[in-house]
């Protein structure tokens, strides 16, 4: 039987969930790939030592000691971040050796250096797990739809702001109470800044949109805003207008260009992405022949994670034994057909909004905010005024019908300035079906 080796680099929670995987799967795995897949080498700079049952793999602080290993077949990269990521991952290519990363800041900043680098040297590069945790999303994408012109990717791709807005939701407790909560039960990193503001899932929309449209694209290009803002206040608001909120990545191909963005969006509860709660994510795809696809499951976690890298390495594994390395680009178009596509700039693009205002509560508020929005031909579809139970300032809610983005934030920004709002103004995006 022929035995493929394995080095991983980095034995923290998702290290330890792919050794777990590949310990306890490995006479599954090898019925039916016909192959022994072993772990034969990890490195972490900071692990003493390795649980009883891995006792027998061969431990180093240095990733470059499995990289020179000439007995190994794929290095796997889990240790996140940048830099030393990155020089690992180009140093094991230009050995020879085949890659899975789960590493979704890597890929969606340095990817372009990182496939061009495999397709020269004539290795692979796996990255199930960048996306998704567990959802078997970007093979879905590369294999699965590779027939569909792919119209728009919208999902809930990080588990931490899912959680704190479901708890919002749920229960009515305020961000930064739910945060703190979420940090205490492991759901959130104790800086919790790229999942809460919306950068974890920029980087995940890059690498989907690079995939679904052959369009290489970073995450500084996608426009991103975080949950910080949104109050329960908000949320119950929402659910008197038949929505949620969540933190949404979306992106739509119109041809010459395609819009990439991150924001918190009310969703209207019959749609698919509403009922996504606590710490699941779920991505949803449009394709000329298939229609609607939605990919629902855990986006992290030690198990789920590992689940997805260990899918990388039986794929390598099946070709490697099969002679057929590079069967499928890692991006799903060959190299060659990879074409740059503009980014829609925000400014153009057009929905329903709302928008939350804290005025004094005095006569002729309402009335100048509505000049204002009929000044930047900005139709409202309806208003809520709070009323007050004491004296001072009020909320007051507008949501619009169809609006040009340019026009409404020149709108806020001109209603903002008014004496008598008292506090900046919340604005969210409402998702509208095309």
């Amino acid at each position: 039987m022929k035995e493929i080796r394995v080095g991983l680099i980095g034995f923290g929670t998702v290290g330890k969930g792919l050794a777990e995987v590949l310990l306890s799967q490995q006479q599954r795995l090898a019925r039916r790939t016909g192959m022994s897949i072993r772990l034969a080498g990890i490195a972490d700079h900071s692990a003493t030592g390795l649980p009883e049952r891995f006792s027998g793999i061969p431990l180093t602080k240095d990733g470059m000691d499995l990289i020179n290993n000439p007995d190994l077949d794929i290095i796997v990269e889990l240790i996140g971040g940048i830099e030393p990521a990155k020089t690992f991952v180009m140093q094991a290519i230009a050995a020879g050796k085949h890659v899975v990363t789960a590493n979704k800041a890597l890929l969606s900043q340095e990817g372009a250096d990182i496939f061009a680098a495999a397709a020269k040297q004539g290795v692979e590069v796996g990255f199930e797990a960048s996306v998704g945790g567990g959802i078997p999303v970007i093979k879905a994408l590369k294999e699965g739809l590779v027939a569909n012109k792919i119209l728009s990717i919208m999902g809930i791709m990080n588990g931490t702001a899912n959680y704190i807005l479901t708890r919002m939701t749920d229960e009515g407790i305020p961000f930064a109470e739910v945060l703190k909560e979420a940090q205490k039960l492991g759901f959130a990193e104790a800086d919790p800044t790229y999942d809460v503001e919306g950068i974890d899932t920029a980087h995940k929309l890059a690498i989907l949109m690079t995939i679904a449209y052959g369009t290489p694209i970073t995450h500084k290009q996608i426009a991103t805003e975080g949950i910080a803002q949104i109050e329960p206040m908000d949320i119950e608001l929402a659910r008197e207008f038949g929505c949620r909120i969540k933190l949404l990545a979306i992106s739509r191909n119109h041809g010459d260009h395609v819009e990439a963005r991150v924001h918190p969006t009310m969703v209207p509860q019959n749609h698919l992405l509403a009922s996504i709660n606590g710490a699941f994510n779920a991505i949803h795809f449009q394709g000329d022949t298939v229609g609607k696809v939605l990919l629902y499951g855990l986006g992290a976690g030690m198990i789920p994670t590992g689940s997805a890298v260990a899918a990388d390495v039986v794929d390598i594994a099946r070709n490697i034994a099969c002679g057929s390395i590079g069967r499928v680009p890692a991006l799903s178009y060959l190299p060659d057909q990879m074409q740059v596509r503009r980014i829609t700039p925000m400014d153009e693009l057009q929905g329903p909004y709302y928008f939350r205002c804290t005025v004094l509560d005095r006569p002729g508020v309402l009335a100048s905010i509505a000049g204002i929005l009929a000044k930047h031909e900005i139709s409202i579809e309806s208003v809520i005024q709070k009323g007050r139970k004491e004296i001072g300032a009020v909320p007051l809610v507008v949501v619009t019908h169809s609006a040009k983005e340019s026009a409404i934030r020149a709108a806020l920004d001109e209603i903002g300035r008014l004496d008598s709002v008292t506090a900046p103004v919340v604005k969210i995006r409402i998702l509208e079906e095309e």
